[in-house]
């Protein structure tokens, strides 16, 4: 039996539209269309007084756009027209609504600047979804 090497997928792009809540794994190319610091406390007996930091980023694509909370040196990167691929994000929901994340298992990277226009009027972050419970029987 040969052993087989796992392929490294070439990631697929997802587009900001596609995103579903309680779906992650998504890679995407985003502009930063706004980006403001919602939370800043630097905790005094952490080591080197650690500071923790969320920014809410509104970012998108030719698509759409959606909020990206943005943690610590993320939100270093997050700034107004910068582009950036976003690897392995992952759909949180807050308030019933879709936030995109990046936690420690994917990561920011800051690209050259893509040639879409950001389409501002489609926020899908704005769209409510509400929590049914299904009963199988």
């Amino acid at each position: 039996m040969a052993e087989s090497k796992p392929n490294l997928r070439k990631p697929v792009f997802t587009k900001v539209d596609q995103l579903r809540p309680g779906t992650n794994g998504h890679t995407l190319t985003v502009k930063v269309v706004d980006s403001k610091m919602v939370l800043q406390k630097s905790r005094p007996n952490a080591p080197q007084a650690r500071q923790m930091r969320i920014a809410e980023c509104l970012v998108g694509d030719e698509t759409g756009i959606i909020v990206f909370t943005a943690r610590n040196e993320q939100a270093d990167l997050m700034k107004t027209g910068m582009t950036v691929i976003l690897r392995n994000a992952k759909i949180d929901m807050f308030k019933g609504s879709m936030r995109l994340a990046v936690d420690k298992w994917g990561r920011v990277e800051v690209t050259e600047p893509a040639d879409f226009t950001v389409k501002e009027d489609n926020n899908l972050s704005l769209v409510e979804y509400e929590l049914v419970n299904v009963i199988e029987e």
